[in-house]
């Protein structure tokens, strides 16, 4: 692997010609599952053996009481919040960096969006900033754990509780992490976890609302009822979930450790003044038993003045190039809505800095071995000494 060939999208040899690793793998566990919902005719069925089955494998998983199945993560949002109450001419307050969908939710049920900056240590909200935003309008709060980090729970409880509003945890993105000895999604009065064709644990489409608490349970049971279920999980969906969820602690524990190895391959990739090009936005050696992060994408920080004058865009473009799965991430809320649309609290510098500077590296990679990892670092390696021609070529 010579850093110095020419990188792929100057006519070089891409480092992984194959490309990235699939996602979901070719699992034996799955073809059974499948196998077994032809035999018994579930995968047609409104109402067979899987998603009772599910429901009752993500509530022992997970030490919560109940468990909501629905379509989509998007949709398990929307659910937690009309559990809670949240009402049009409500507030719900969120970090100014996460997924537009939380946002747009919050629109959708008639409440106003209200961003908080995020923690430069953590790049997740920051949490002494909440209490600031906190109005006689404010019905919740929707926490996101992103790319790898996570949200100190503990503290958003306390000023949530002072305050009497309801907390709903985002752990689409950290489907069984461990965060300050609890599973990732059931610390907040409500918690979503995402089933999509990228996620850790993946049905294409697909969605769990979680709680232990029955009034809140019972009313999003009520809006999804229309005479059948408004917003379904499949039998079908359901019988593929179940034999990954068996061997979801096992394959997060291996991407926590390959984790570790990229952060130690990250160290060598520095610019010609010494400084890290790309720094992880998870100290990977602070990891431990307790706080176990989930990485369905894997946070770093692009500096472009520490680089080689390639822009974020250009640079993820020329990765890709390579068969490296790394993207620019999240445009920042207050960046691509109109300003009448929500209210902000601050500057919101930090989050400023995560819409120009973030990329995320997706998963598949961190199951595979420490030479796919090494080969992350020699293809950065390989765009950032060529970053001039590339740009060039790229301008003309």
């Amino acid at each position: 692997m010579s850093v110095s060939e020419l990188p792929a999208i100057l006519g070089g040899t891409p480092l992984r010609p194959e490309g990235p690793p699939a996602w979901p793998g070719d699992w034996p566990e799955i073809t059974d599952a499948l196998n077994a919902c032809l035999s018994d005719r579930s995968w047609g069925k409104y109402h067979g053996p899987n998603c009772d089955a599910l429901t009752e494998q993500l509530n022992a998983f997970h030490n919560v009481t109940e468990t909501i199945l629905c379509s989509s993560g998007t949709v398990a949002v929307e659910l937690a919040l009309r559990g809670v109450r949240v009402e049009p001419g409500d507030e719900v307050i969120l970090a100014a960096y996460d997924f537009k969908a939380n946002f747009q939710n919050a629109l959708a049920i008639g409440a106003t969006p209200v961003l908080v900056d995020i923690d430069p240590a953590s790049w997740q909200l920051d949490v002494s900033q909440v209490e600031a935003a906190i109005s006689d309008r404010t019905k919740a709060i929707i926490v996101s754990h992103l790319h790898g980090g996570w949200v100190p729970m503990q503290p958003v409880m306390e000023l949530a509780d002072r305050h009497g509003i309801s907390v709903i945890e985002d752990a689409c993105q950290a489907t069984g992490a461990i965060l300050n000895g609890q599973r990732a999604g059931t610390a907040g009065h409500v918690g979503v976890l995402s089933f999509g064709g990228s996620k850790l644990l993946t049905a294409g489409r697909g969605g769990a609302v979680m709680t232990n608490q029955p009034e809140i349970a019972q009313r999003i049971r009520l809006f999804t009822q229309r005479g059948n279920e408004a917003y379904p999980l499949s039998e079908m969906q359901a019988a593929v979930l179940r034999p990954q969820l068996n061997r979801l602690d096992e394959r997060n524990i291996a991407r926590w450790k390959a984790v570790r190895e990229l952060s130690a391959e990250l160290q060598q990739l520095t610019s010609p003044q010494g400084e890290p090009v790309l720094r992880m936005l998870v100290d990977a050696c602070q990891i431990d038993h307790e706080n176990r992060p989930a990485f369905f994408k894997v946070g770093l920080q692009y500096d472009l003045a520490k680089s080689t004058g390639s822009d974020r865009e250009l640079f993820a473009t020329a990765m890709r190039a390579e068969g490296i799965a790394l993207d620019p991430g999240f445009r920042s809320l207050h960046r691509i809505h109109s300003k009448r649309r929500f209210r902000e609290v601050g500057d919101l510098a930090n989050a400023n800095v995560c819409d120009a500077h973030v990329l995320v590296l997706h998963h598949p990679v961190l199951l595979e071995n420490s030479n796919s990892i090494r080969q992350i670092r020699v293809a950065a390696e390989r765009v950032c000494s060529h970053a001039g021609a590339i740009h060039a070529v790229q301008n003309q």
